[in-house]
């Protein structure tokens, strides 16, 4: 793409409100855990071609977020970390696991910027664009891990054209079992790209086959999207994810600019 020497848009420059930083992108609030990503992941910070700033959530880690039935005391801590990250001056925030999605609501109503807490923000969108006579098949981390508050915190209707499936469940996926399934993963959480892209295809592959009217697949783990491809070339539907939803994000808070010819 080719671009002038500068955005001669910005001439003047004023503050944005509270804001210490400029230029500034998606900010993403990481789990406060120990585990590594591959490209793609949304705690691999190559994995984008936009700005983006990290924020630990303090004492929340997968153990607490995903599997403790008692949620409260995660909400002061995202809400601290969401602060910092506006007070920083990024556009828009999101979180690196799907499972965030419990607190759409409060963390949209405690800062002033777009939030998208949740991968499965995409469902009610993947629900209109296929029809009603088709499913939506969301792929989630672990299925028993899903409440009713994760789907109706981001707009999806209970009982709805949808149907889940877990990678953890079952022993299925043993890699990112390794990563991030306490009591399963080592000292040093560790994985095979490839033993864990034919785990993951296989088992979606299988999802996909036992929802023959499956008309979209939406993946709700951000450890999905560097295994999302080698998944679509075998199902052939379309295929949203962290990275679908962190590209459109900032489309919405950056927009592009055009430069060509006419």
């Amino acid at each position: 793409m080719n671009y002038t020497n500068r955005d001669f848009g910005i001439n003047l420059i004023r503050p944005r409100k509270n804001h210490c930083c400029y230029g500034m992108g998606l900010g993403i609030i990481i789990l406060d855990d120990v585990y590594p990503g591959f490209p793609g992941d949304v705690r691999n910070a190559s994995t984008y071609p936009y700005p983006i700033q990290y924020e630990i959530v303090e004492g929340v880690d997968i153990v607490t977020l995903v599997f403790k039935e008692d949620k409260s005391p995660c909400l002061e801590p995202i809400k601290r970390a969401a602060a910092k990250l506006e007070r920083m001056g990024c556009r828009a925030i999101s979180a690196e696991c799907g499972y965030f999605s419990y607190f759409q609501k409060e963390i949209t109503a405690s800062v002033d910027v777009p939030v998208f807490m949740s991968s499965l923000l995409q469902v009610p969108f993947a629900q209109q664009v296929i029809g009603p006579d088709k499913v939506v098949g969301i792929y989630v981390g672990t299925k028993s891990a899903v409440q009713d508050e994760h789907l109706a915190s981001v707009g999806i209707q209970l009982g709805s054209n949808y149907v889940i499936q877990g990678a953890c469940d079952n022993d299925v996926c043993r890699e990112f079992m390794n990563l991030w399934i306490e009591g399963e993963r080592p000292e040093r959480p560790q994985a095979y790209y490839d033993k864990a892209a034919d785990e993951f295809v296989k088992h979606g592959i299988n999802f996909f086959k036992q929802n023959p009217n499956m008309g979209a697949m939406v993946l709700e783990c951000t450890g999905f999207p560097p295994f999302a491809r080698q998944l679509q070339r075998e199902i052939d539907i379309p295929v949203f994810s962290y990275s679908t939803l962190h590209d459109y994000a900032y489309s919405v808070v950056v927009h592009r600019d055009f430069y060509g010819h006419v």
